[in-house]
């Protein structure tokens, strides 16, 4: 039934012209009559093919972009230990008062960036039951942007701190770790924004989700 169903509803042209054709060719109608129907028969099917395809392109991609955006908000915010303000607040156990200052601001700044993440996801997920999801989706793409481009400034700054300040090496390890699943995440993210460019109106280029640099470690 599927099966018939998919015939019927890519199909109904060409079987349209088919039998228009072989009605035309038994009761021998006039070529310049069945001619201009079969012509706009042709361009209607072209018309309502291209448009569902550009549908079900829209409808995969936003179903990505929705797996996407959910696993950064679970796996790199809230209390995952993969997170990069988990990282950070490890430093609270190097004797440095002014680094101590740091982590402090950046937990301020973790409770901030959490309720705004989850905020988004929920957005999302409820746009998404109700079917609205494709309306929003091009200020959803912006707004997953920011929260990367905000997170990436903590990345950074913790990149300049390890550079800087002998820190230990596990957390040079944990980091490395968190770098590479996180440039996994940004990989998939600038190829959903590729997707997305084709079918939904963005001004954001993928190469603008920037990817986290490793730490050396000792070899």
């Amino acid at each position: 039934m599927y099966i018939l169903r998919t015939i019927v509803s890519w199909g109904w042209s060409p079987i349209l012209i088919t039998a228009l054709a072989v009605v035309g060719y038994i009761y021998k109608w006039p070529i310049v009559t069945v001619a201009p129907a079969l012509i706009v028969i042709l361009i209607v099917g072209l018309v309502v093919a291209v448009t569902r395809a550009r549908e079900r392109r829209l409808e995969f991609s936003t179903l990505r972009f929705k797996q996407i955006a959910g696993y950064f908000n679970r796996r790199f915010t809230g209390n995952s230990p993969l997170s990069i303000f988990a990282i950070i607040e490890s430093l609270l156990n190097i004797d440095d008062p002014k680094l101590w200052d740091w982590v402090r601001v950046c937990d301020v700044s973790q409770r901030i960036f959490n309720t705004w993440g989850n905020s988004f996801i929920s957005r999302v997920e409820s746009d998404v039951r109700t079917g609205r999801f494709a309306l929003y989706l091009r200020t959803y793409l912006n707004e997953l942007w920011l929260l990367t481009s905000h997170y990436y400034e903590f990345i950074e700054q913790f990149y300049e701190v390890a550079e800087k300040v002998e820190i230990p090496e596990e957390t040079r390890v944990q980091y490395n770790r968190f770098a590479v699943e996180y440039n996994a995440f940004v990989q998939d993210f600038r190829e959903n924004i590729s997707e997305l460019k084709k079918v939904a109106r963005t001004e954001i280029e993928p190469p603008s989700v920037r990817l986290a640099k490793e730490l050396a470690v000792a070899g």
